[in-house]
């Protein structure tokens, strides 16, 4: 994902300014940070992630506000920082603002544990997400380089206290908070006037990655088209702006696009299985629907299929075909047939 290559300004309908701030989280994939200074208590919206250039980036867009925009900032002047879901692309640089400032953390209650809780979080998950990929039938040779290549990054967060934790309809000084899970269990999505702050639950361009619940709770496409309806129905939104990607001029039909770019992928599984004539594993679904992917981008394909096939499952249209070996046997693949 592209971005920016400076900082930009927006405006909401009663005047409050937005402070767009790009960063490269991973190499070659960009994120936004987001300063809110008019408000009670100037307010910083996600950290990048803390690796390569990405604390640099967010330090000098920073220092480029008063040159750029001309306002009276400096950046010991934030005072809080908002978190808007537990992904490190959004929280890994955390540590590093916080230490410059000073400044409370609020993140909302599900994904607390992310920050307060990081080295036992990550032991869970990288345990049930090895339990999946088992599950998924990956190769063993394969699944320990995922294994290797999804626990690399995580190894350079600590844990950070929480000062206030968020939940659905908080209003803090004109920001108002939605739950919006799914993406990811704690997901926020902020109102400010007629601008709404979409993280990573609705992107212009892209469909925000999945995964399965059976991974993490409050993940799945179940809760995210739930949530995705739910912010259908916040009124009077003119632009988003998300935590990657351009702007959103028309939230409304971009929420209905991407509820279609998920019909039809739900539709390739099924066309997947329906072709190969027999049970599929996820593996083998992922090696028809993502044949190209290659390295990390093969855990991501592995983890969005398996959103779409549990999805799927858990709705009817797919079976477990492999019920014997399933009862007798610690954690085999699982083969899926039409229902």
């Amino acid at each position: 994902m592209t971005i920016s290559a400076s900082p930009n300004r927006f405006l909401t309908s009663t005047g409050i300014e937005i402070y767009q701030i790009p960063v490269e989280a991973f190499p070659g994939f960009g994120a936004y940070c987001y300063l809110i200074p008019g408000i009670n208590e100037p307010t910083l919206i996600d950290t990048g992630s803390g690796l390569g250039s990405s604390n640099t980036d967010l330090l000098s867009g920073l220092k480029q506000l008063p040159e750029l925009f001309g306002i009276t900032f400096q950046v010991s002047d934030i005072r809080r920082i908002i978190i808007t879901h537990g992904h490190i692309d959004h929280f890994g640089g955390l540590g590093f603002i916080q230490e410059l400032t000073g400044a409370k953390v609020g993140i909302h209650r599900l994904d607390r544990r992310v920050l307060e809780s990081y080295e036992e979080r990550v032991i869970v998950a990288t345990k049930d997400l090895r339990v999946y990929l088992e599950r998924a039938g990956v190769d063993p040779q394969l699944r320990n380089g995922l294994m290797e290549m999804y626990g690399f990054a995580k190894r350079s967060f600590r844990s950070v206290p929480v000062d206030f934790p968020l939940y659905d309809h908080l209003n803090i000084d004109g920001m108002i908070f939605y739950h919006a899970p799914g993406h990811c269990p704690g997901q926020v999505c902020i109102s400010i006037d007629n601008v709404l702050l979409s993280a990573d639950h609705i992107l212009s361009k892209t469909t925000p990655h999945q995964s399965p619940e059976s991974i993490t709770h409050y993940t799945g496409l179940g809760h995210y088209f739930d949530a995705l309806r739910y912010i259908s129905h916040v009124p009077g939104v003119e632009l988003a702006l998300g935590g990657h990607e351009e702007p959103i001029h028309d939230v409304y039909t971009r929420i209905s696009d991407i509820r279609a770019s998920h019909d039809r992928k739900l539709n390739r599984v099924m066309d997947a299985i329906k072709a190969a004539g027999r049970p599929c594993s996820i593996s083998e679904v992922v090696q028809a629907v993502y044949p190209d992917k290659r390295g990390y981008d093969s855990l991501l394909a592995l983890e969005e299929a398996g959103a779409h096939v549990e999805y799927l499952y858990e709705h009817g249209h797919l079976e477990v075909s492999n019920l014997k070996q399933v009862e007798q046997e610690e954690n085999p693949a699982l083969y899926f047939d039409l229902a």
